[in-house]
């Protein structure tokens, strides 16, 4: 208890002096105070402090597949080709991070077949899906996480990952040859679905990207995204009243399912795009990483080559004090001297000590230096 104690009676003052009043962070309105890191050289930021571009604008478009559903794209036989087109305006948060308000439109064809009896009766069934999606999406520069610090090479290349939420809306319908078919008689039509882009149909999505920086002003870059619909009828297949969900009763009292029976059918698109970078600074958030800029500008000074002059003027009177800092230009040689160059006067007698035969004895200059007796 008496050592806790004497340990708080001396470390108290130590930290009370250690608060130098011309370091110490105050609570003020003005800067630094309790809201800045403390150092004297801090500013407001605002656009004028911006060093960076922060905003771009994309466009892309490419090819959109229907996966994981009981009506696909992909099948053994045959690939169904589908489009997506995408806008967005992006802002980069942090030079790892950054977000992203999208729209895409996009349509997908599938095929798939049902299995036994109704598949020989409906042959080969079409379908077709027409998507509207508004999404807020977060990008993760990759590139910038994990880019090594003493990695100086040139910075052209980045490796982004995308997730995010968001509305759509669809359309899709399908044809086949049997119940859902244009016919009089008996009386059929093809199976439509319409949902509208509403907070009813939520969607999620993921993916990767690669981008390139051509410019200042802008970059390309290719990316594909993972669509999870949420939705079993985003296929075409339909709902319950249709003979291609597995869960509709039939007359035999089953129904096969083509490919799975989960509660959402996916799709999957693959895209090029481009990216245009506002403002008017120089470089972009996304291609800067400060944490290797500041290890690059540590480098460059560790091995930058200074050449020091010493005794620019020379040392006229060879005492070892350089005439640019010698108060005594013409100290005799032999002499000792002080760091101006002085001779040393051991007994302040006026006799330097290479003359005074009484070094530590002051006395006249007549008697070399010694007393007399």
């Amino acid at each position: 208890m008496k050592l806790g104690l004497l340990l708080l009676a001396t470390t108290l003052p130590i930290a009370a002096f250690a608060q130098n009043s011309s370091t110490t962070v105050n609570s003020s309105t003005e800067y630094p105070n309790t809201f800045s890191s403390g150092s004297a050289n801090v500013k407001p930021f605002d656009n004028k402090s911006r060093l960076f571009r922060d905003w771009s604008i994309s466009v892309g478009g490419g090819a959109a597949f229907m996966v994981h559903s009981a009506l696909t794209s992909i099948n053994s036989d045959k690939t169904n080709w589908g489009y997506n087109a995408y806008v967005s305006i992006d802002k980069q948060i942090s030079h790892t991070f950054g977000v992203s308000l999208m729209y895409t439109r996009g349509e997908t064809k599938q095929t798939g077949q049902l299995p036994g009896a109704p598949g020989i009766a409906a042959g080969v069934a079409t379908g077709t899906t027409q998507f509207d999606q508004l999404a807020l999406m977060g990008d993760i520069n990759f590139s910038n996480l994990l880019r090594r610090v003493d990695n100086h090479s040139p910075y052209r290349w980045a490796f982004h990952g995308y997730g995010g939420i968001g509305l759509q809306g669809y359309r899709t319908s399908l044809h086949d040859n049997d119940r859902n078919r244009w016919s009089d008689n008996p009386k059929r039509v093809p199976l439509f679905v319409k949902q509208d882009l509403d907070i009813n149909s939520v969607f999620y999505q993921a993916g990767l990207g690669l981008k390139y920086n051509v410019s200042p002003l802008i970059d390309v870059e290719a990316r594909t995204m993972y669509i999870i619909s949420g939705e079993q009828s985003f296929d075409g297949s339909g709902y319950n009243n249709s003979s291609y969900d597995p869960k509709a009763p039939t007359e035999s009292g089953y129904r096969y399912t083509i490919l799975n029976n989960k509660r959402s059918y996916n799709a999957w698109t693959v895209s090029l795009g481009v990216s245009f970078k506002l403002g008017k600074h120089l470089s972009h958030l996304a291609w800067h990483d400060p944490l290797q800029e500041a290890y690059y500008k540590t480098n460059v000074l560790e091995n930058a080559a200074t050449d020091f002059v010493v005794c620019e003027k020379g040392d006229q009177d060879n005492d070892g004090v350089c005439d640019d800092w010698d108060r005594q230009l013409d100290t005799p040689a032999g002499a000792r001297v002080d760091g101006a160059g002085v001779a040393l006067d051991m007994d302040l007698d006026g006799v330097i000590d290479l003359y005074d035969k009484c070094v530590t004895v002051p006395g006249p200059v007549e008697n070399n230096g010694c007393p007399i007796k």
